[in-house]
């Protein structure tokens, strides 16, 4: 519950009045603090979500009527609860960073992550993070019942839930069916029957790939050079076919059923707890365990970077402030390709910036993502806060150094199915 007091409903009073806004101010704190506890402590009786949301709401709105009558220049706004939904991405990496933006900035939201905990979720991603602000649910978005009791409970879904590896996508795409598609029906016709507002995070991989700017009229500004929401969708790899899917399935309810949806693609993202399967944080942990880097192909496949905190902003954004129905691109101009980044990479961390080995392209690579986000910048008034990569880049390499305990365990393991390709 968030007791918001704004200035403009104050009356006119002169500096003599002061004591009348401090005791406006004070009025406001112990609302305040009596309605968050009335909404949060059921959340942990006997194990159990207990929702008395509406009878908080209605007593809300009646205090809200009375002050109004008496004319007492306070406000009362209902919070907004937010429930992440992520097979892998709840307490994956994007979804993880999501949830610690929210519990950081965003004091009077509870989240709930659903996570089927699979090898890219992790519990320790989410480690720190208080109790009374955050609870775990160890499940999959495609088991119905669980994502019908989720859905009711909550004001808002966020489908962070992907299958997101590409190699991986090439050696069984099976479970991305599951997921990207099967697992977006159910969270959506969840939210059709309670009618809640729904956001689904995706990917511009679905719009395929572009040529290098050094090959196109514009350099890459002109138009048709970059992704827009009007793209056409031309994905080309079973993990961007399947989220193109679940993209045209949101769309299709926002259309034949009234869901309350919105949609975002952004580019690829970077910063603390990336799975090191994932280009930088391989690449880094390579380093660090006294592997030489690798590089698919030339290494001239360009990717457009965002850190994950300028991600979860312009999701908090879209929800917030996003029209129904519309498609949003987030991306901050980190267009790089791969050669330069893993040069910035050893160079940062003291070795030879050309001290890598060429290995075997993945089959199908994409060749260069950019995004256009002017649509989230002047439509929204959204900004990137990580506009510098470099600092970005090496904000992320002590992360992975100062964290060593939290990747080492798996490091064999991937680097062994990464030899099997001869990558």
């Amino acid at each position: 519950m968030l007791i918001d007091l704004h200035s403009h409903l104050l009356p006119n009073i002169d500096d003599g009045s002061k004591s009348y806004r401090a005791s406006i101010r004070m009025a406001k704190e112990a609302v305040d603090n009596g309605i968050r506890a009335a909404l949060m402590t059921p959340h942990h009786m006997n194990g159990h979500y207990v929702n008395h949301k509406p009878d908080v709401i209605r007593l809300t709105e009646e205090f809200q009527s009375h002050l109004d009558n008496n004319n007492i220049p306070l406000q009362v706004f209902p919070s907004q609860e937010v429930r992440i939904n992520g097979d892998l991405l709840g307490a994956g990496f994007i979804g993880a960073n999501f949830v610690r933006y929210i519990v950081a900035e965003h004091p009077d939201v509870f989240v709930t992550v659903l996570d089927k905990l699979t090898y890219a979720g992790n519990k320790e991603n989410l480690a720190g993070l208080p109790a009374e602000r955050i609870k775990l649910v160890v499940g999959d978005i495609a088991d119905a019942p669980l994502v019908d009791q989720l859905v009711s409970e909550t004001d808002a879904v966020i489908h962070y839930a992907a299958e997101s590896h590409n190699d991986n996508s090439l050696k069984d795409p099976s479970p991305f069916v599951q997921t990207n598609i099967i697992g977006t029906y159910t969270l959506i016709e969840a939210a059709r029957k309670y009618n809640k507002r729904f956001h689904h995070v995706s990917t511009d991989e679905v719009y395929g790939d572009l040529p290098l700017r050094e090959d196109l009229p514009g350099h890459g500004e002109g138009v048709g050079e970059k992704f827009t929401p009007e793209s056409q969708y031309r994905p080309s790899s079973p993990y961007s076919s399947t989220k193109a899917s679940s993209d045209l399935l949101v769309r299709a309810w926002v259309r034949s059923f009234g869901l309350q949806a919105t949609i975002s693609n952004t580019s690829n993202n970077y910063g603390p707890y990336q799975h090191i399967e994932k280009f930088i944080p391989r690449q880094v942990t390579n380093i660090i365990s006294g592997i030489k880097p690798k590089l698919y192909g030339s290494g001239k496949n360009v990717r457009d970077w965002i850190h994950t905190y300028d991600h979860a902003t312009a999701v908090w954004a879209i929800l917030t402030k996003g029209k129904i129905g519309e498609t949003y691109l987030v991306g901050a101009d980190g267009e790089k390709d791969n050669i330069t980044v893993l040069h910035a990479i050893l160079k940062d961390m003291g070795k030879d910036e050309n001290d890598f080995e060429f290995v075997q392209d993945r089959s199908g690579h994409d060749l260069r993502y950019a995004i256009d986000a002017t649509k989230i910048r002047e439509e929204l008034g959204w900004e990137p806060k990580y506009t510098d990569f470099a600092t970005g880049l090496a904000d992320t390499i002590k992360w992975y150094e100062d964290h060593q305990s939290w990747w080492q365990a798996e490091k064999a393991e991937v680097e062994a199915k990464y030899a099997q390709n001869n990558q």
